[in-house]
């Protein structure tokens, strides 16, 4: 009975200790159930992030604007290499630079998805793009970028006869002077086109690794066009070396003339498509001092000029020129070695038809100050252009060297193309 027996005192004992009891296990789950909040809040802050993430995606353009050349670029071309391009976007502005702020001429496209330089750029220039675009949405997106173009050092360029536009004489080639010297002959050549409305062939011929000249394997047929393409960009000419040109050249043929001069009677027949229009009295190099033979181009005209015997070796024992006339009148160069065909008024009326007497010119009856139309000098002039055919005969000395002016006629059809490195 007593063993059954339980005081209130014992019984609220009993029921301390089972409420601490509990109270612990609750602590227990407590600090359970705080890694639980704790996780709870955890998915609470990456919601937050990713919300952030996708308002921040709806902030930014679709645009990708892309520019070339690529920042930080050296060498490159000053042709085509400056483009700007966007895809998912329109362009909305574009703007080009040198480093010193000199602003540069460009035009978007009509659709609005390009953008390039309206001329070519200059080499060893550093140039800053900064373009802007927008997407369907109308988000703006930016971008930027700075480059610099070969450097002279680095490239070459051809210097080029005739000239765009012009009309010349049926004798004119194409002659081509490169600033730096070729040894990818073959690569510079195949970048190279001369053709002819008339369809003749067309062949280069190299002089040196300097110069190249083309023509075909006859006189130019009269009155057709010429065009000459040169397509050099990034072409390498030599090691390290590229071209940079881009560009295409046309110029006209004009009525076929040739002049042929017979040191023997002295006397010069000029005929015009076939047909003998002038005979005029001449007096070509003296017995110590020829004419070349052969058939030369009138490469330059001069309304006066001055000769200096010097310059081309004839001297005194002094060490001046053997003459020095400061006002020759019409005069046109057929030799970069001083052989021109020219006016006279210096001489005797006499000498002409009837005795060689110059330094290895041909000389016509002419007056002083080159203003009397009347002579037989100013009609030549007159009646004459550049690429104009003179054929010199029966002088007694050698042919002039084919490379010395534009004189590239005196070489057989065989060994021109020869020449050739296509």
């Amino acid at each position: 009975m007593e063993k059954r027996v339980m005081t209130d005192g014992k019984r609220r004992k009993g029921l301390m200790a089972a409420s601490a009891l509990l109270g612990g296990v609750l602590m227990l789950s407590a600090c359970s159930g705080g890694d639980d909040d704790s996780g709870s809040s955890g998915g609470g802050k990456k919601e937050s992030q990713q919300q952030a993430d996708e308002a921040a995606a709806k902030k930014t353009s679709e645009a990708d604007i892309k520019i070339a050349p690529k920042d930080g670029s050296d060498n490159a071309s000053i042709n085509n290499a400056a483009k700007v391009t966007v895809s998912k976007g329109t362009l909305t502005d574009v703007t080009m630079t040198t480093a010193d702020g000199t602003a540069v001429a460009g035009q978007i496209s009509a659709d609005k998805k390009s953008w390039k330089p309206t001329n070519q750029l200059e080499r060893a220039t550093t140039y800053k793009i900064a373009a802007e675009a927008k997407d369907s949405g109308g988000r703006a997106a930016h971008e930027n970028a700075q480059f610099t173009t070969v450097s002279p050092t680095n490239s070459f360029i051809g210097n080029f006869t005739p000239e765009d536009g012009s009309t010349v004489g049926v004798g004119m080639p194409v002659s081509i002077n490169f600033d730096k010297a070729i040894t990818n002959k073959s690569d510079v050549q195949s970048h190279i086109t001369v053709s002819s409305s008339s369809g003749q062939e067309v062949v280069g011929h190299w002089f040196s690794a300097n110069r190249l000249d083309f023509r075909p394997e006859d006189y130019w047929q009269g009155n057709s066009t010429v065009t000459l393409k040169l397509d050099l960009d990034g072409v390498e000419g030599a090691d390290g070396v590229t071209g940079v040109q881009q560009k295409t050249v046309t110029f006209k043929i004009g009525r076929n003339q040739v002049s042929t001069v017979d040191a023997k009677t002295k006397m010069m027949t000029v005929t015009q498509d076939g047909k003998t229009i002038k005979t005029i009295p001449i007096s070509a190099g003296s017995p110590e001092n020829k004419t070349y033979e052969g058939q030369m181009v009138i490469s330059e005209k001069f309304k006066e000029t001055r000769m200096n015997g010097a310059t081309v070796g004839f001297t005194d024992d002094d060490g001046k020129g053997e003459y020095d006339i400061k006002d020759v009148p019409h005069a046109m160069r057929l030799s970069n070695s001083g052989t021109f065909i020219h006016g006279n008024y210096w001489g005797a009326k006499s000498i002409f038809g009837s005795a060689n007497t110059s330094h290895g010119c041909v000389g016509l009856a002419d007056a002083k100050g080159a203003g009397d139309s009347s002579t037989p000098g100013a009609w030549f002039y007159d009646n004459s252009m550049v690429g104009d055919v003179v054929v010199v005969k029966n002088t007694g000395d050698k042919t002039v060297q084919p490379d010395n002016g534009l004189n590239g006629w005196n070489l057989s059809w065989a060994d021109w193309k020869a020449g050739s490195a296509a």
